[in-house]
C-alpha cells in the first residue's frame, strides 16, 4: 500500500469514527493538560472538531507527507490561530504541542481495533501518522515561538515607552527623567518622545535628569548628544541634571566634550536655570 492509498484510507477512517475519536481526545486533553483550556471547554471542542475535519481533508488529498502544501492550509491556519491564543494565554510549548500530541493515542486505540487482521497495514499506517502529527506538532510549537517573542518584543517596546515620560513642569518646559540604563533602542524611544512633545507644546527648554541613570560611559554620553542635537534642531535647548561627583568624573575621563551643554547636580536647579531662560519666575508669597 503506498502513501497516498494510505493518507486516504486514514481519511475515511477519522471521519468513520470521528465522534468516538473526539470524545476521547478530549479526555486525554483534559487529563494531561495543567490548565484549563483559555477558551473554555465548547470552544476546545470545536477546535479539536475542526481540526479532525481538516486533517481528514487534507490526508484525502493523499499528500500526508508534505503540510507544507496548499492542501494542508486550512490545517496550518486552524494551528495558528490556537498556538498564537496559547501564547497570549501564557501557555508553554510543551503544553500547545500537547494538542497534537496527545490525538495520537486516540488514533491509535481506535486503529489497533480497526486494522486488528492486517499488521503490516496498521505498522505502516501509524507510522505514516505518526510521522505527521510529529510534524504538525513542530509546527506549532514553532508558531508558538514566534508569537510569544513578538508579545515579548512588544511589551518590552512598551515598557521602554513607560520608562520615559516626558513630562511639561512649566509653560515652554519639559523634563524627561530617564532611569536605568540608556542603550540604543531605548535613546530612540527617547527622542521620539521628546521631540513628539517639543511638537506638541512648543517647548523652549527641555530638561533631562539623569539621577536615576547609573552609570555613564562612552556610549550613553553619546546617546545624550544626540537626543540634545535633536531636540535643538527642532528649537529647544537642553539641560542635563543629575550630574553626581562620580559621573562628573568619568565624563571628565572620557573626554565627553559637554561645553555647550548646562548641566547641573539637581533637576531643582535645572528647574531654575530654565525658568530664568524662559523668562519666568517663582516668588514665595507672604503667610498671612
Amino acid at each position: 500500500m503506498n502513501l497516498n492509498t494510505q493518507a486516504i484510507d486514514v481519511s475515511k477512517f477519522i471521519k468513520k469514527y470521528q465522534y468516538p475519536i473526539l470524545q476521547d481526545w478530549m479526555q486525554n486533553l483534559k487529563a494531561q493538560s495543567v490548565r484549563a483550556d483559555p477558551a473554555g471547554d465548547e470552544q476546545l471542542r470545536e477546535h479539536c472538531n475542526q481540526f479532525l475535519d481538516s486533517l481528514a481533508e487534507a490526508l484525502r488529498s493523499g499528500k500526508a507527507n508534505d503540510i507544507t502544501s496548499e492542501s494542508w492550509d486550512e490545517v496550518r491556519n486552524l494551528l495558528t490561530e490556537i498556538s498564537q491564543a496559547r501564547a497570549k494565554y501564557g501557555y508553554t510549548p510543551n503544553e500547545t504541542a500537547l494538542f497534537i500530541f496527545s490525538l495520537k493515542q486516540s488514533l491509535f486505540t481506535r486503529m489497533l481495533t480497526e486494522f486488528a487482521q492486517d499488521a503490516a497495514t496498521l505498522v505502516s499506517i501509524m507510522w505514516m501518522l505518526s510521522t505527521l502529527l510529529d510534524g504538525l506538532g513542530l509546527f506549532t510549537i514553532e508558531v508558538f515561538q514566534k508569537s510569544r517573542d513578538q508579545i515579548i518584543l512588544r511589551q518590552q517596546q512598551e515598557l521602554l515607552e513607560l520608562s520615559t515620560p516626558v513630562v511639561k513642569l512649566w509653560k515652554n518646559i519639559l523634563a524627561l527623567p530617564l532611569i536605568g540604563t540608556l542603550d540604543s533602542d531605548r535613546t530612540q524611544i527617547v527622542m521620539e518622545s521628546l521631540l513628539q512633545k517639543i511638537v506638541d507644546t512648543g517647548a523652549e527648554i527641555a530638561i533631562i535628569d539623569i539621577t536615576g541613570v547609573p552609570t555613564v560611559d562612552t556610549l550613553v554620553a553619546q546617546h545624550l548628544l544626540k537626543t540634545i542635537a535633536a531636540a535643538r534642531l527642532m528649537g529647544a535647548d537642553c539641560i542635563i541634571s543629575g550630574i553626581r561627583p562620580q559621573i562628573a568624573q568619568t565624563i571628565v575621563h572620557l573626554g565627553v566634550n559637554l561645553e555647550d551643554v548646562i548641566t547641573k547636580a539637581t533637576l531643582a536647579d535645572a528647574f531654575v536655570v530654565a525658568l530664568e531662560r524662559t523668562g519666568s519666575s517663582i516668588t514665595n508669597r507672604p503667610l498671612a
